[in-house]
């Protein structure tokens, strides 16, 4: 746990090393922030401390808006469906969640390989769906 706090100080202060700063490491981050806010709340921090250290590491550009927002979604909706002690329990129970890949799940790869999916959030395009959006068509207003 003192890792853990270590390691999210570190991260608020934008003092990680880009480098350094695995998949992994952004999961217990994120759990972390989770635990101490609302998902709007830690998706602000999180997206935020994140962009600083791109920033810093002179890489503005690996920021990466719909990978960040749909792993903090999935860790978020993970902790309700499988409420565990801790990170550690949470990272043993959730293995899926560190592989990268899993929002493959939901995501086309050139979906997620798009400028769009990197300056903002994305929703996962229907898999087998058509490439043409759906569209809601206007309804009659009821006055």
């Amino acid at each position: 746990m003192q890792n853990e706090l270590s390691l999210v100080s570190r991260f608020l202060r934008a003092e990680i090393d880009n480098a350094t700063f695995r998949h992994v490491d952004h999961l217990r981050v994120a759990y972390e922030l989770l635990e101490r806010h609302d998902f709007a709340t830690a998706a602000y921090i999180f997206s935020n401390a994140l962009r600083a250290i791109a920033a810093r590491a002179g890489r503005p550009e690996a920021f990466h808006h719909t990978i960040t927002m749909a792993f903090l979604a999935l860790i978020a909706e993970r902790r309700i469906d499988r409420p565990t002690a801790d990170v550690e329990d949470f990272l043993a129970l959730n293995p899926d969640l560190q592989d990268k890949a899993i929002l493959h799940n939901w995501y086309a790869p050139e979906q997620l390989n798009s400028d769009a999916a990197r300056q903002t959030f994305l929703l996962p395009t229907a898999r087998g769906a058509d490439t043409e959006p759906a569209v809601v068509k206007d309804q009659a207003r009821v006055t």
